[in-house]
């Protein structure tokens, strides 16, 4: 059988070898060192916030940045529907109750008028917002200007999920300098990874301070082991920052291999109807960290489980957007506001291929496949 071609497999060499050799040459094995300071220093002039804290995953920075604005224990949390697990987790971990919002049916981010319309109503029911979370789907920022605006209409902090957007903008600003936190991921699937790792990143020294102490499980500044709270294992190792450093100037170029990829199969599919690229035409502010298509099965004669499952016979990954956390058998129970759209989307959309290490050979193996499947 041929090689497995995944959608977003580590993008990593010669240099990244480099890096991590020199930092074990270094002796700074353990978490902490001179390669995380400099990784903390580097992405947050990159992203343009005062202060970054590497941490172990993008789960525990959105952990770390929803305590620090304040979010205890049977809160209620604002969060985007179209997500991974880890957001919605996140905010369990705190012991708040996430309330999930719907998405724009072109972009999957949460739709800012559903927002605000929660707020409304909850204000009228007299109930509180601890926090607003809103995630930056597949690569492509919220519309930042108008949630933000919201929230400070209604004084609820907002801790932008960008795990998925380092490299992004939106008007001009980059992911990850918006709300009083952001974070990021640098998980093996991601634009950049650090193998596992995150950051969190801020304008507010008290809320970086805390992630830190927090994430060094709470110890107190004494010779002998001192707690006052529970803490956290979640800072990154310094070998794992080496990596991320080494990424980090690699990043446009990553990026503009997956606009080049995605460039393909907008030509590609343009041959067809009943199948867009989502997220829509206009992507000047993407990372183009995964490329995914939304099918009219009514217009192509085919499904995106019938795409899938012919790609896997020549063991090409392919898989559904994300099913939206309100559809999750562990968030039955939880609070939603609905449109449709997120479930419409799961159901008719397809993510392929996307990562900036996939060869000239495989990215016409994974066309080919494409062609031979869907009826062109």
């Amino acid at each position: 059988m041929s090689t497995r071609i995944h959608m977003s497999s580590p993008d990593v060499g010669e240099l990244e070898e480099q890096y991590v050799v020199a930092a074990m040459r270094s002796g700074w094995i353990a978490p902490l060192g001179p390669d995380v300071d400099a990784f903390e220093s580097e992405l947050a002039a990159r992203v343009g916030v005062e202060h970054a804290v590497a941490l172990s995953s993008g789960t525990a920075a959105l952990h770390l940045a929803l305590l620090g604005v304040g979010v205890k224990p049977g809160d209620l949390v604002l969060t985007s529907t179209m997500t991974f697990a880890a957001t919605a987790n996140a905010i369990v971990y705190t012991g708040a109750r996430p309330f999930f919002i719907d998405c724009e049916i072109d972009t999957g981010n949460m739709d800012p008028a559903l927002l605000r319309g929660t707020l409304e109503q909850l204000t009228r029911d007299g109930e509180a917002v601890a926090a607003i979370v809103p995630v930056d789907l597949l690569g492509k920022t919220v519309n930042y200007t108008e949630i933000c605006s919201i929230a400070d209409e209604y004084g609820i902090p907002v801790v932008a999920d960008a795990a998925e957007s380092l490299g992004a903008t939106h008007k001009g600003k980059p992911a990850g300098s918006f709300g009083r936190a952001s974070i990021m991921s640098f998980n093996g699937n991601k634009i950049m990874t650090t193998s596992g790792g995150g950051m969190l990143l801020t304008d507010d020294g008290e809320l970086a301070q805390r992630a830190r102490y927090l994430a060094t499980q709470a110890r107190q500044p004494v010779a002998h082991y001192e707690h006052t709270d529970i803490g956290y294992n979640y800072r990154l190792s310094n070998l794992l920052a080496a990596l991320g450093r080494a990424q980090l100037t690699r990043l446009d170029e990553m990026i503009a291999r997956r606009r080049a990829m995605r460039e393909r199969y907008r030509e590609l599919f343009s041959q067809i109807d009943g199948v867009e690229i989502f997220g829509g035409a206009n992507d000047d502010e993407d990372n183009f960290w995964l490329t995914s298509i939304v099918v009219d099965e009514g217009l192509t004669g085919w499904s995106t489980a019938e795409l899938s499952a012919a790609l896997l016979k020549d063991n090409i990954e392919s898989r559904p957007l994300w099913k939206p956390m309100h559809l999750q058998p562990i968030f039955a129970d939880a609070r939603r506001a609905a449109n449709g759209n997120s479930q419409s989307l799961y159901e008719r959309g397809l993510t392929l291929p996307s990562g900036s290490a996939l060869t000239l050979i495989e990215i016409e193996r994974v066309l080919a496949g494409i062609q031979s499947h869907a009826g062109f």
